[in-house]
């Protein structure tokens, strides 16, 4: 394929993506070594813990969104050991941009890798709303999975975007369709690298 051509086959993608016609995946992905498998394993559990821990995520250096954890009545947790299928989180953008809301709907917790999954969503006040609109940029059939692995000496750390699509169907979007293309087309995807690469950075650190 010529360089043209695929210069177009991308803007005729990124067209296709801001008009909500067409799903992306995307994965950052963090790693680190370390001197034997008793140390990686002490960071492996430190790496856990801090995958969990999502409202510490707030507290990452530079510019970062504000994560918070509810359960499913709307209220918050401040309990960074308290997880759990079913609870929601918060994700405020820096900068006058609307609120996004996902849903946790899966965890896995073993010796070795620790994950979970993560879905767009409405507010936990509206859930149980049959017509409530999704409360975030991507359509529910979006999904992030937060991972981190250890591989003998190594630790390995991700996070995994799978089907994301711009919502901006008033079905689903509500008044937020306009709102959430600009923000899909201003520069989500640039924020979205720095943001995730930036966390998977700190959870394969010491």
């Amino acid at each position: 394929m010529s360089i043209i051509k695929k210069i177009v086959e991308t803007i005729k993608d990124d067209v296709e993506a801001l008009q909500g016609n067409q799903t992306k995946d995307k994965r950052y992905q963090s790693e680190a070594t370390y001197p034997d498998e008793t140390t990686a394993r002490q960071a492996f559990t430190q790496a856990r813990e801090k995958l969990l821990a999502v409202n510490s995520w707030s507290n990452l250096p530079g510019i970062s969104a504000t994560f918070t954890v509810y359960d499913q009545r709307g209220n918050r947790i401040d309990n960074n050991d308290s997880l759990v299928v079913g609870h929601f989180i918060l994700i405020e953008l820096p900068g006058p941009l609307p609120h996004n809301w996902v849903r946790v709907v899966a965890i896995t917790n073993d010796d070795t890798a620790a994950e979970f999954t993560v879905v767009p969503s409405e507010s936990p006040q509206h859930h149980e709303e049959s017509t409530a609109p999704i409360e975030h940029f991507f359509t529910d059939e979006a999904s992030s999975t937060f991972r981190v692995e250890r591989q003998g000496t190594r630790l390995i750390a991700c996070e995994i975007g799978q089907n994301e699509r711009v919502n901006n169907a008033k079905e689903t979007a509500g008044k937020r369709s306009v709102v959430n293309t600009l923000l899909a087309a201003g520069g989500w995807a640039m924020f979205q690298e720095t943001q995730w690469k930036k966390l998977t950075d700190y959870l394969v650190e010491p």
